[in-house]
C-alpha cells in the first residue's frame, strides 16, 4: 500500500512539472512565437505526455527547461529585430520644418485643442491661428517639451531644382513670309457716349437692343466688312466706370483707338481714363465726335478741352484725325472707317500666318451646353480645329471655333477675333495663348506654371508670417517686461487669468466669424464680368462698420453648390447676367439664402450695399421736444427722505413726462433718466407747453442749481448707411 501512495505522489510531481511545461507553450502561442519541440535522448516530448508511465523526474524537468530556454531566446532575438524597425522611442516626435497645427498634434499623437493649450505660453496670437498656420520651428520645439516628450528632426529630402518647362513665344518672323492683316480698332469713351451705336450702324445689327440698360457690359470683338473690302476687327469696350481693367485689356491688343465723345457732353471721366489706356499701351488716336446732330452739339468745345490732356487734333496742328459724327443717323461714318483704313495703311500692319499659333484671350465664359468659351483675337499663325493651346494655368484642344454671330469656321488668321470651345478650364480673360506640339507638353507647362504660382504663393506667406511672429513677439516680450518683477509662480497665474476664456474655448469657436458680416458668393456671365465686381468690392474701405468677406466667385448660373456656400457662411449670392433655374430658387426659399440677380453693373452694386446697411445696427438718435431752465430751487419732504425740486419755465417746446431728460450744467450733461414728477400748481401733470412754469424732480440725490438747462427729448432708432463709396 505505501508502495502504491509512493507511485501516486510520484506520478502527481511528474503532472505538476509537465503543466508548467503546458503553461509555458500557452504564453508562448500568445506572444506569437513558433513552437519547436526539443529532442531529449531517449524519448521526446510527445512520447513523454502520451505515455504516463515513460515520466521520469529528471528526463520532464530537463525537457521543460530546454524548451524554455529556447523560447526565451527566441523572444530576445524577436524583440530586438522589433526595435530596430521602429524609428522612434515611446514620447519622442519627429518634427521637421513648416510643420502645421494639425501636423504636430498627428505627429504627437494628440488632439489639436492640445497644441492650442501649449501655444498659451508661446508670444502667438491665437485668435490667428488656424489648424493650418505654420508654426515656427522654436515654437514646434516649445510645444514637445512642454508636452513631456522629446523632439526628434527629420532628414530634410533635397528636392531637385525642377527644370523649366513652360512654352514661350517664338522668335520674330522673317519679314519676306509677313502677310497683310486686318487692324484691330478699340472704341473707348465715356458710359453712353454712342459707343455701341457707332458699331451698330458699321455692322447694321441691333446690338444695343440686347445690351441690359443700354450699357455695354463686356467686350464685343466682331469684323466689320468695308464697300472697298477692307476688313477692320473692332472691340467694343464698356464705358462704365467699373469695367476699367477690360478697357485696359482692349488697349493692350489693339492697333489704335477709336475715341468716341458725346458733342453736348465733352470730356468725361472714363474719356480721360481712354486716352490714358491709349499712351500707355502706345497705339494712335482717332477721335469720333458723336451726337453732332443734336441742336446743343458744340465739336469746337470738345476739341478744346481734349487739349488739355494732350491729344490736339489736326487742325490745332497736331496729328490726331477728328470726325464728326451722327451714330444714330448714320452720318459721316464711312468717312470715319475710310480714316481707319487710312491709318492702318500708313503702319503697314502684317502678321506671320504660319507655325504655331499665338493670340490674347480678350473674354472667357461658360456655356451650360458648350462648357468653357473664350473669345480671342489670333496674333500669330492661324488656329484650326484640332490644335493643343495652353493659356495660363489650363489648355485645351480645339474641338469647334465660332464667328461672332455663331456660326462655326474652320480656321482664324491672324488679326480674326473668334470663340474657342473645347478648354479643360475657363482661362482668365487677358491670358497669352500659346500653341504646343501635343497634349502631354500643354500638361506639362501647365503643371510648370501651377508649381511656379505655388512656390510664389508660399513666399508671400512665409513673409506674412514672419511678419505676425515679429509683431506678436514685440507685443510678448512687452507683456513679459509687465511681469518681470514677479515671480515665477505669479508670472504663471497671470498669464492663466489672462488667457483663460481662450483655454476653454475650441478652435471653432475662437475662429467664429463675426456676425457684423456680410460673407458673398458672387456669380458672373464672363470672366471679366467678376473681374470688374471683385474690383469694386477691392475698394470696400468700411471693415469697421461691417466687415465683406467674399467666400467664393466664378462664372456660370447659381448651382445647389452656391446654396451649400451661402447655407454654411450665412451668405448672399449675386448674380449678374445669370440665372437660377425654379429647382434652386426653390432650395434657396427653403434653406432662407438671399439670391440677387441683376443685368447692370450698377443696380448690384447698389443692392448690395442696400445689403451692407441691413448688416449695420441701428443708431441712436436724439429728437429733443422741449427745453426748461431752473429758475429756483427748494426741497420737498417725503416720508424720512428731503427730494430736491427744480422750479422752471419751458422756454421751447414742450416736457413731456413720458419721453427722457437730461440734466445739463456748464454745457456738460451731468445727468439722464426719467422724471420722478411734474408738477403744475401743486398738481400732477403729464405736459408742461412753452411759457408755463412747473416743478419737477429727477433723482432724490441729484442737487439742481440755478441757471441749469432741462432738456426733454426722444430716442428713436434710425437705420445706418455705409459710408463706402465705390466710386460711381
Amino acid at each position: 500500500m505505501n508502495q502504491g501512495l509512493l507511485l501516486r505522489f510520484e506520478n502527481l510531481i511528474q503532472l505538476r512539472g509537465a503543466c508548467q511545461q503546458l503553461r509555458a507553450l500557452s504564453s508562448r502561442e500568445a506572444c506569437g512565437a513558433q513552437w519547436k519541440p526539443v529532442q531529449l535522448s531517449a524519448h521526446p516530448i510527445g512520447s513523454l505526455l502520451l505515455h504516463p508511465q515513460l515520466w521520469p523526474k529528471h528526463r520532464l524537468t530537463s525537457a521543460a527547461f530546454s524548451q524554455c530556454r529556447h523560447l526565451a531566446t527566441k523572444t530576445k532575438e524577436e524583440t530586438k529585430k522589433k526595435r530596430k524597425k521602429i524609428p522612434l522611442a515611446r514620447g519622442e516626435v519627429e518634427i521637421r520644418q513648416k510643420m502645421t497645427v494639425e501636423e504636430l498634434a498627428q505627429a504627437m499623437g494628440k488632439d489639436i485643442d492640445h497644441v492650442y493649450e501649449a501655444l498659451l505660453y508661446t508670444d502667438i496670437n491665437l485668435d490667428s491661428v488656424k489648424p493650418d498656420s505654420i508654426l515656427h520651428e522654436d515654437h514646434i520645439k516649445m510645444i514637445v517639451q512642454k508636452s513631456g516628450m522629446k523632439y526628434k528632426s527629420a532628414k530634410l529630402k533635397e528636392e531637385k531644382e525642377r527644370k523649366n518647362t513652360d512654352a514661350v513665344k517664338r522668335p520674330p518672323a522673317d519679314p519676306a513670309i509677313l502677310t497683310p492683316r486686318p487692324p484691330v480698332v478699340t472704341i473707348l469713351g465715356h458710359v453712353d457716349h454712342g459707343k455701341t451705336t457707332l458699331l451698330d450702324s458699321l455692322r447694321k445689327t441691333q446690338v444695343v437692343s440686347m445690351e441690359a440698360g443700354g450699357i455695354t457690359q463686356h467686350i464685343g470683338a466682331f469684323i466689320v466688312h468695308m464697300p472697298s473690302g477692307e476688313k477692320i476687327t473692332f472691340l467694343d469696350t464698356p464705358g462704365h466706370a467699373a469695367f476699367s481693367a477690360m478697357r485696359a485689356r482692349g488697349t493692350n491688343v489693339t492697333d489704335m483707338v477709336i475715341l468716341v465723345v458725346a458733342a453736348e457732353d465733352g470730356v468725361m471721366q472714363q474719356t480721360i481714363e481712354s486716352i490714358q489706356h491709349a499712351k500707355n499701351a502706345g497705339v494712335p488716336l482717332i477721335l469720333a465726335i458723336n451726337k453732332c446732330d443734336k441742336p446743343e452739339a458744340d465739336p469746337e468745345r470738345v476739341k478744346k478741352e481734349l487739349l488739355a490732356h494732350d491729344v490736339v487734333c489736326e487742325e490745332f496742328g497736331g496729328d490726331v484725325q477728328a470726325v464728326n459724327i451722327s451714330a444714330l443717323k448714320g452720318e459721316n461714318l464711312m468717312v470715319l472707317a475710310e480714316a481707319t483704313v487710312a491709318l492702318a495703311e500708313m503702319l503697314e500692319l502684317k502678321a506671320d500666318a504660319t507655325g504655331l499659333v499665338e493670340g490674347t484671350i480678350i473674354e472667357s465664359r461658360k456655356d451650360k451646353g458648350k462648357g468653357p468659351l473664350t473669345t480671342a483675337i489670333i496674333q500669330r499663325g492661324t488656329l484650326r480645329k484640332g490644335c493643343v493651346l495652353v493659356a495660363g494655368k489650363t489648355w485645351a484642344k480645339v474641338r469647334f471655333l465660332f464667328d461672332e454671330n455663331g456660326k462655326a469656321v474652320d480656321a482664324a488668321s491672324p488679326g480674326t477675333p473668334v470663340e474657342i470651345m473645347g478648354w479643360k478650364e475657363s482661362p482668365s480673360a487677358g491670358d497669352e495663348i500659346l500653341e504646343v506640339e501635343s497634349e502631354q507638353r500643354a500638361q506639362e507647362v501647365v503643371a510648370w506654371r501651377t508649381y511656379v504660382e505655388q512656390q510664389e504663393k508660399m513666399k508671400k506667406d512665409l513673409e506674412v508670417i514672419e511678419a505676425k511672429q515679429k509683431e506678436h513677439r514685440l507685443e510678448y516680450e512687452k507683456k513679459q517686461e509687465k511681469v518681470a518683477h514677479l515671480t515665477w509662480r505669479q508670472r504663471k497665474a497671470v498669464l492663466y487669468k489672462a488667457n483663460k476664456h481662450l483655454m476653454f474655448s475650441r478652435p471653432k469657436e475662437r475662429t467664429e466669424m463675426d456676425e457684423n458680416t456680410l460673407s458673398l458668393i458672387v456669380k458672373g456671365d464672363v470672366d471679366g464680368s467678376v473681374e470688374a465686381i471683385l474690383n469694386i468690392l477691392d475698394s470696400y474701405d468700411c471693415e469697421d462698420e461691417c466687415k465683406l468677406d467674399i467666400v467664393y466667385f466664378g462664372m456660370g448660373d447659381i448651382t445647389e453648390n452656391d446654396i451649400s456656400l451661402a447655407e454654411a457662411f450665412n451668405g448672399v449670392i449675386f448674380g449678374f447676367s445669370v440665372k437660377a433655374n425654379e429647382t434652386i430658387k426653390k432650395l434657396a426659399d427653403k434653406k432662407g439664402i438671399k439670391i440677387k440677380l441683376h443685368n447692370i453693373i450698377y443696380k448690384l452694386i447698389e443692392d448690395l450695399k442696400d445689403e451692407l446697411n441691413s448688416r449695420l445696427p441701428p443708431a441712436v438718435v436724439e429728437t429733443t421736444i422741449g427745453e426748461a431752465s431752473v429758475l429756483d430751487t427748494f426741497s420737498v419732504t417725503v416720508g424720512k427722505n428731503k427730494i430736491p425740486v427744480a422750479g422752471c419755465r419751458v422756454h421751447k417746446g414742450l416736457l413731456d413726462r413720458k419721453m427722457k431728460f437730461k440734466l445739463i450744467r456748464n454745457r456738460d450733461v451731468i445727468w439722464k433718466g426719467c422724471l420722478s414728477s411734474l408738477k403744475h400748481h401743486k398738481e400732477d401733470v403729464q405736459v408742461i407747453k412753452t411759457g408755463m412754469d412747473c416743478g419737477l424732480s429727477l433723482d432724490k440725490n441729484l442737487e439742481f442749481s440755478i441757471g441749469d438747462e432741462i432738456i426733454c427729448y426722444e430716442e428713436k432708432e434710425v437705420q445706418q448707411t455705409t459710408s463706402w463709396d465705390p466710386g460711381f
